[in-house]
């Protein structure tokens, strides 16, 4: 049986917040698109956000991109959070920021174990059969 670890679910967790999140800015509904007016981004745009999030949830899921698409993440959220301070809207920074807090645990986590892994990589290269090494 698989032990399935705290930093894969957050991980899935927020791939779950961007397909919601992507969908919600692909299909704008009209409260969605009246934001981005009241912001004063194109009528595009929230397909730009959308494919960016969707994006973003696609590298998060694979363990191997994850890293990746967490920046990508951050970037997003981070960009959310300065709109919504920009036009003093602070109340609706809330989410974008605790997303954004958990987005950097998810990318340190993620950065955290390609190191381990690429320090195993390598010992195993200078130390091949499990052997000890002699320092």
């Amino acid at each position: 049986m698989t032990k399935i670890r705290a930093k894969q679910i957050l991980a899935y967790v927020l791939v779950a917040f961007f397909v919601v999140g992507g969908t919600g800015n692909l299909i704008a509904p009209k409260p969605v698109a009246d934001e981005y007016a009241r912001w004063g981004y194109p009528d595009w745009f929230h397909f730009v956000t959308g494919c960016l999030e969707l994006t973003s949830a696609f590298l998060m899921a694979r363990q191997s991109t994850r890293l990746l698409g967490s920046l990508l993440a951050i970037g997003i959220m981070a960009s959310a959070t300065a709109t919504v301070f920009y036009y003093g809207e602070y109340s609706h920074a809330i989410a974008p920021l605790v997303v954004l807090s958990l987005l950097v645990l998810s990318a340190y986590l993620s950065w955290e174990q390609k190191q381990a892994s690429n320090f195993s990589r390598h010992r195993a290269t200078f130390y091949p059969n499990n052997q000890k090494d002699p320092s």
